[in-house]
């Protein structure tokens, strides 16, 4: 009887413990558990993060890269326009240094007639001569200094040298001091190039439009409408480009000069003209 007692307190305390653990099981996580179970969330959300921003990073980067590549053809294009308005420039100066040489070179001097060698007869009458000082023919007139065209050539030489503020300045002095001189048409028409040359497409703009409205047969007149052109594409003023085109084409027709012309023709087809 004494021996069964401990036995019966043995079955009492396992089935205690039977009985506990699933009401121990029932209870919820401990703070330590909650705070490491919120600390491993945090975690992968940080990592998840981490990724996005190099995804996102990837994605800047080749964004960056195509902007890259964009920008390098435009430079490359610019640089392809600028080789190309170069080209027109010297080929531009090339002809005014030609026609300039040419304008400028003395007609070739009439032969003197040879004297007669011969004594006069003897008892005859002297000749007369005429005390009337011989005037100056047009050779020697051609051949004389001329200020003007001096003072044009500065000019020119000026902005073939891309100093345009200086190469303005003294074409305009030149048409002051000579209004009508010869070259007027093309000290203007210069002068606007040289605005357009220098970036000043407004100012390039007015002084072109004024060179052909004032002196539509002027040697540079055509031209000027070109250039004009030129400056109002410059301004975004694409439709207003094309009118000057057209103007230069309508007016002049067929006594447009070929190199001008197909400068002409390009810049129609650049700006879409209809």
């Amino acid at each position: 009887m004494t021996s069964g007692l401990p036995r019966l307190a043995l079955t009492a305390a396992s089935l205690f413990l039977m009985l506990a653990t699933p009401a121990l099981a029932q209870r919820g996580p401990s703070p330590e558990q909650q705070i490491f179970a919120l600390q491993q969330q945090l975690a992968a959300s940080q990592a998840a993060a981490i990724r996005a921003e190099q995804r996102l990073t990837a994605i800047e980067r080749q964004l960056q890269q195509i902007v890259n590549s964009s920008e390098t053809g435009t430079h490359r294009l610019g640089v392809l326009e600028s080789s190309v308005q170069q080209l027109r420039t010297e080929q531009d100066a090339r002809i005014a240094a030609l026609e300039r040489s040419t304008a400028s070179a003395p007609a070739p001097a009439t032969p003197a007639v040879a004297a007669d060698s011969e004594e006069p007869a003897a008892g005859s009458a002297p000749e007369i001569r005429n005390s009337t000082p011989a005037q100056p023919d047009a050779a020697a007139t051609e051949a004389a200094p001329d200020a003007g065209e001096d003072a044009y050539t500065e000019g020119f030489n000026l902005w073939e040298e891309r100093r345009y503020d200086a190469a303005i300045a003294s074409l305009r002095a030149f048409t002051s001091a000579f209004p009508r001189h010869r070259r007027v048409s093309w000290a203007n028409n210069l002068t606007g190039r040289a605005y357009l040359d220098k970036g000043e497409a407004r100012a390039a703009a007015e002084v072109l439009l004024a060179n052909y409205r004032s002196n539509p047969k002027g040697g540079r007149a055509q031209d000027s409408l070109y250039y004009l052109g030129q400056a109002l594409a410059k301004l975004g003023q694409s439709e207003q480009a094309c009118k000057a085109y057209a103007e230069l084409t309508s007016v002049y027709g067929s006594a447009v000069r070929a190199e001008l012309q197909a400068l002409v023709d390009r810049a129609q087809a650049q700006a879409s003209c209809r």
